[in-house]
C-alpha cells in the first residue's frame, strides 16, 4: 500500500527543492513535458544531443529517456546520458514508446536496458512488449489492459531489479516484490497526446527527491491522477484538460495528492 504520508512528503519535497531533470524525449512532448514539470515544482532540461548530453547528466538530479521519435543521434545522446547517470547512481527512467512496432526500437530499448534504469515507465502493451520479447500494441496505444499483464510486469521488474510503473485506466507500479495501484485520473486524459511521456517526466523528478524508486513513482502517478482529476472538474474536452491540468497541478495541495493514496 502506497501511504498518503509518503506522497504528500514526495509532494512537499518536489517544491522545496525544485530538482533538475533531464528529460531525452521525443518532438511530441516536448512542451507539454516541460510545462508539466515547471507546474509540478521541478526543473526541465531538454538536453538531448550526445556532444553535451552525457556532460549534463552529471549535474541532473534524474534523467529521461524516451524513444518515441528515434533517430541514430537521439540514441547516442540517450546512451551518453544513461551511461553517465548509471556511473553517477542517479535515477534514470525508460519510456519505451511502441517498443513493439519496430526492430529499431526493441533493439534501442535492449541497449537502454544495460544501464540498468530506475523506472520503466510504460503502458501495458509495452511492458508486454519487453517482458515477452515481442511485438505488441497499436503503435503508441496500448491495447493490453493493465491487469491483464501485472505478472508479466512483475516478472519482469523481478527479472531486471527494476521498478515498472505502468500506466491505463488504473496504474501498476511493481518491484516484483511489492506492488501499488493508483486509481483515479479523467476518462478524456488518453485524448492529451504525450500525458504518458509526461508521466515518466514527473515520476523522474520524484525519483530525484526520494530515494526508494517504488515509492517516488507511484507517488508521480498519485499526484498526476490528482491533478487530472481536479483540472476535470471544469474541463469542457480534452483541450480544456490539458492547459487546466497544468493550472490544477501547479495549486495542487500535498493534501489533495495524498487523498488518492487514500483510497
Amino acid at each position: 500500500m502506497l501511504e498518503p504520508s509518503t506522497v504528500a512528503h514526495v509532494h512537499t519535497r518536489l517544491r522545496e527543492t525544485s530538482p533538475l531533470v533531464q528529460v531525452i524525449t521525443n518532438y511530441v512532448s516536448m512542451d507539454i513535458a516541460a510545462n508539466l514539470l515547471n507546474a509540478a515544482g521541478a526543473s526541465p532540461a531538454m538536453v538531448h544531443d550526445a556532444h553535451e548530453s552525457g556532460e549534463f547528466a552529471r549535474i541532473a538530479g534524474a534523467v529521461v529517456a524516451n524513444i518515441g521519435t528515434l533517430s541514430d543521434p537521439w540514441v547516442d545522446g540517450m546512451l551518453a546520458a544513461v551511461a553517465q547517470a548509471e556511473a553517477d547512481g542517479t535515477p534514470w527512467i525508460l519510456d519505451p514508446v511502441a517498443v513493439g512496432a519496430t526492430t529499431f526500437r526493441r533493439d534501442t530499448v535492449d541497449r537502454l536496458l544495460e544501464h540498468n534504469p530506475a523506472v520503466i515507465r510504460g503502458n501495458a502493451s509495452e511492458i508486454l512488449a519487453i517482458a515477452t520479447s515481442a511485438g505488441a500494441g497499436r503503435g503508441v496505444d496500448a491495447d493490453a489492459a493493465v491487469e491483464d499483464v501485472r505478472s508479466d510486469a512483475e516478472a519482469l521488474a523481478s527479472k531486471l531489479g527494476t521498478v515498472v510503473a505502468m500506466t491505463g485506466a488504473t496504474d501498476l507500479v511493481t518491484d516484483g516484490t511489492r506492488s501499488v495501484t493508483i486509481t483515479g485520473g479523467d476518462p478524456r486524459a488518453p485524448m492529451i497526446t504525450a500525458l504518458g511521456c509526461s508521466a515518466s517526466a514527473l515520476v523522474a523528478a520524484c525519483c530525484a527527491v526520494h530515494d526508494d524508486a517504488l515509492e517516488a513513482s507511484a507517488s508521480a502517478l498519485a499526484i498526476l491522477s490528482a491533478a487530472v482529476e481536479k483540472a476535470g472538474e471544469k474541463a469542457e474536452g480534452p483541450g480544456s484538460l490539458r492547459w487546466r491540468l497544468l493550472d490544477a497541478l501547479s495549486t495542487l495541495s500535498a493534501d489533495e495528492a495524498a487523498a488518492v493514496a487514500a483510497r
